[in-house]
């Protein structure tokens, strides 16, 4: 009979730390992409005055966003991942796992939102804009510093 944790490493998705946080990066920039493209949908039977002011409210909500929210925890979660003393480490492990809950529950919430939200969907894609602008931006520092350690290990060999 093969032992538990046997069974459990040969699915454990282990991964050296460079896959770790371009899949990072990749995760973040692909959820901001997801909701600005909601948005935008939303935003197509718009006039283009109205449209042009929820985008502009939108473009300063991502702007906020990144600046006191995500990119703050970008650079935080590429300190952790770099810090991390094993080969390989799990796939999920790009976020800590303390923060799972929170982001199952924005899940839900977009879920939510979108299908019955109170608010007409052109005023939610404001909240859409701002949220994936957000994540868009912050996905940058995870393959900046990708970026900085290929241009690193490229110079010292």
């Amino acid at each position: 009979m093969i032992p538990f944790t046997n069974i459990l490493r040969k699915f454990y998705p282990a991964v050296r730390i460079v896959w770790l946080l371009l899949f990072a990066g990749l995760v973040w920039l692909g959820v901001g992409l997801m909701l600005i493209g909601f948005a935008s949908r939303w935003l197509n039977p718009v006039v283009i005055s109205t449209k042009m002011l929820l985008v502009t409210t939108g473009f300063l909500l991502a702007m906020v966003i990144y600046l006191f929210g995500f990119s703050k925890l970008a650079r935080k979660n590429i300190k952790r991942i770099k810090g991390m003393k094993a080969e390989k480490v799990c796939l999920f492990a790009f976020q800590q796992w303390i923060s799972y809950p929170l982001v199952i529950f924005m899940i839900f919430l977009g879920i939510y939102l979108r299908i019955y939200s109170p608010f007409p969907k052109p005023l939610l894609s404001t909240l859409y804009l701002g949220i994936g602008g957000g994540l868009l931006s912050s996905s940058l520092h995870y393959f900046a510093d990708l970026a900085r350690g290929f241009r690193t290990s490229t110079n010292e060999g």
